[in-house]
């Protein structure tokens, strides 16, 4: 069986070594680096199955190396951040993060996201697998098994969850989807405060289609999200 590789980018060592001790007993092989240069050089290099990426770091900040990461590769990234306000959690969520956890953290709290987010990417990976057709709606074509977007001919890059949204939506034309369905099935795990992030993530998806009116992504106000034609 092959491990599973985490990498911990933090400019501050002590923190990086205490994310990498929680998780080495969870079973996990971890890399711990403490600049953006490193990490990104260490995606490049190696496997890597998640990437947890302080966001102000030396030499290319969190943003910087999630933007080359995501050129490239699909994994999960948590962002870690003493900026604690909703602006700037949105903000890291729009950069292309799949999670966002705040400096002081609870080293337990920060296993458990790892373990969502690797339990989910590999269901996802299980369903590709069984060779999922190809969905089109109305110039808009969808490849669950290379996980690609096109519209109109045109490649749309997406994140790991702007796919997985635009999919579950896809695979059930017209049926409305409410934030707590969509939270609990694209982050596997149970909603709480989820609004705001699939709120987000929602936006930034209209935004890379070129939504106009709600061309693709409708919502139905007071219960939540369809895709329709």
């Amino acid at each position: 069986m092959n491990r599973i590789t985490i990498l911990i980018a933090d400019d501050e060592p002590e923190i990086a070594d205490l994310i990498a001790l929680h998780l080495k007993k969870e079973g996990y092989h971890c890399i711990t680096v403490h600049n953006g240069q490193d990490a990104i050089q260490a995606v490049h290099t190696q496997p890597v199955d998640l990437a947890i990426l302080d966001i102000m770091m030396p030499k290319f900040d969190g943003y910087e190396v999630t933007r080359q990461i995501r050129e490239q590769y699909y994994m999960p990234i948590i962002f870690l951040s003493a900026k604690a306000s909703d602006l700037d959690k949105i903000e890291g969520l729009v950069r292309g993060a799949d999670d966002y956890i705040t400096k002081p953290f609870n080293p337990m709290e920060m296993v458990a996201r790892v373990n969502a987010h690797l339990r989910r990417t590999m269901q996802l990976a299980q369903m590709a697998a069984a060779s999922k057709p190809i969905i089109e709606v109305a110039g808009l074509i969808i490849d669950p098994e290379q996980r690609s977007v096109s519209l109109y001919g045109k490649t749309v890059d997406l994140t790991p969850k702007e796919f997985d949204i635009l999919y579950l939506m896809a695979r059930h034309p017209k049926k409305v989807f409410s934030a707590e369905n969509i939270f609990e099935q694209v982050w596997g795990e149970e909603y709480f405060e989820g609004g705001n992030t699939v709120m987000v993530h929602i936006r930034t998806l209209r935004k890379k289609l070129g939504e106009d009116k709600d061309k693709f992504i409708k919502t139905v106000w007071g219960v939540g999200y369809t895709l329709h034609a």
